[in-house]
């Protein structure tokens, strides 16, 4: 298989990727603000809880476009790793430690108690060092990424006539691992563990086959996007049965292994690793037939909308807490029977999805917010940026 283009051309694909995961992440969250405020044994709240593994999805689709990108910006570059270093971890760090410490200080102004400074900043430090509040666990992993990042390219450039070897030796690594987590570590004391291993949906171990197969994908572009347009009918039918078998998932963590509802909606276990790989694959057809619509017929409102929301994708990852933090005060002062509040699901996710949306646009738009979403405005700063405009297609494919 042949390696990347020294050129790369901008992947639209890319853009309608980000914006259904980042769209899926929202939803499985707003389903979550409403599975609490139904009737506690009512049928809305079984059917929320025995479709919410389909959308568990989003977060491995991320770490496979996190991949994805940063091969193909930085495969065939001249690496130079402390500089690499330095731009990724000032440019998502500062975004990381702005939301952290205004997610907190908004959550402890909505739930009306007053700001003990002292306590604060000791909150706020243990928030950052941790990245378990706010849904920041995506920026942590994406830190440790980043660390190793240099051995990733390394890796693929040593075994250069390995790659299909290496990403099937990680997908099995990938399934013992999920294995053991699923039926071995509940039985294991993890106390006096080091807190990555002992909080290990935050390690970048249990994503590694995520991120490999986008370093795959990105190696061997086009060979990958000819099997999947070949076979396309059959892996999206088998993402759809797949789809379906989440809830017998679910109902057989239940009912069989009664495992606990947390362990029941684990992102880690062998079945749902094989229904993210194929959902991962789909989503990837899917936006391939988006960039060959752009090309025939798509309305231009449609892909200004889908080429919008990418851009600010990261930013409504990390503003999403503002809207849910409402919708959850909205949803537990209005007292509705369970099926009402069901049928309200729809409005609930265009309010979180909106809102999100809206003020990742004005960070995007307005001076000099734009560093809070990842995306300085960097003519406020260094002079007018030259080249905007034949840069940004690059910029964008490119930005995780």
């Amino acid at each position: 298989m042949s390696e990347v283009k020294k050129k790369k051309k901008y992947l639209y694909e890319v853009d309608l990727m980000r914006v259904l995961f980042i769209g899926g992440v929202l939803l499985n969250h707003t389903t979550t603000a409403f599975k609490n405020n139904v009737g506690s044994g009512s049928g809305s709240e079984l059917f929320l809880e025995a479709s919410h593994l389909m959308l568990h999805f989003t977060r491995m689709g991320f770490m496979f476009i996190t991949g994805l990108v940063l091969v193909l910006n930085y495969y065939n570059r001249k690496h130079q790793w402390f500089k690499f270093w330095r731009k990724r971890y000032i440019n998502v760090g500062i975004p990381y430690i702005g939301w952290n410490a205004i997610m907190m200080w908004f959550t402890t102004i909505t739930a009306g108690v007053a700001l003990n400074w002292p306590n604060y900043f000791q909150n706020l430090w243990d928030a950052i060092i941790h990245g378990n509040k706010y849904y920041m666990y995506y920026i942590l992993v994406t830190f440790q990424l980043y660390l190793i990042f240099p051995l990733l390219i390394y890796m693929f450039k040593k075994l250069k006539n390995h790659h299909m070897a290496i990403l099937v030796t990680s997908a099995i690594i990938h399934l013992l691992l999920v294995i053991g987590i699923k039926y071995w570590l509940p039985g294991v004391d993890r106390d006096n563990w080091w807190y990555l291993f002992r909080a290990y949906g935050l390690n970048v171990l249990v994503y590694e086959f995520y991120f490999i197969a986008g370093a795959f994908v990105a190696i061997h572009y086009n060979e990958v996007d000819k099997f999947i347009e070949k076979n396309h009918r059959v892996i999206g039918w088998s993402t759809l049965a797949l789809a379906i078998g989440t809830v017998g998932l679910f109902f057989g963590n239940i009912n069989i292994l009664h495992l606990s509802m947390s362990a029941t909606e684990s992102i880690h276990q062998p079945f749902i690793f094989i229904y993210d790989t194929f959902m991962i694959v789909f989503v990837f057809w899917i936006g391939r037939q988006y960039a060959h619509a752009r090309h025939h017929g798509l309305p231009a409102w449609a892909d200004r909308m889908v080429k919008n929301m990418s851009r600010v994708s990261f930013g409504i990852y990390l503003v999403q807490t503002i809207p849910i933090t409402f919708l959850y005060g909205i949803l537990s002062v209005v007292k509705l029977p369970s099926i009402v509040t069901l049928l309200l699901l729809p409005l609930g996710y265009a309010f979180v999805l909106g809102g999100s949306f809206l003020i990742s646009w004005f960070c995007y738009k307005i001076p000099p917010f734009g560093v809070l979403i990842g995306r300085p405005q960097w003519h406020i700063n260094k002079g007018v940026r030259k080249n905007v405009k034949n840069n940004e297609a690059i910029k964008q494919a490119v930005r995780e």
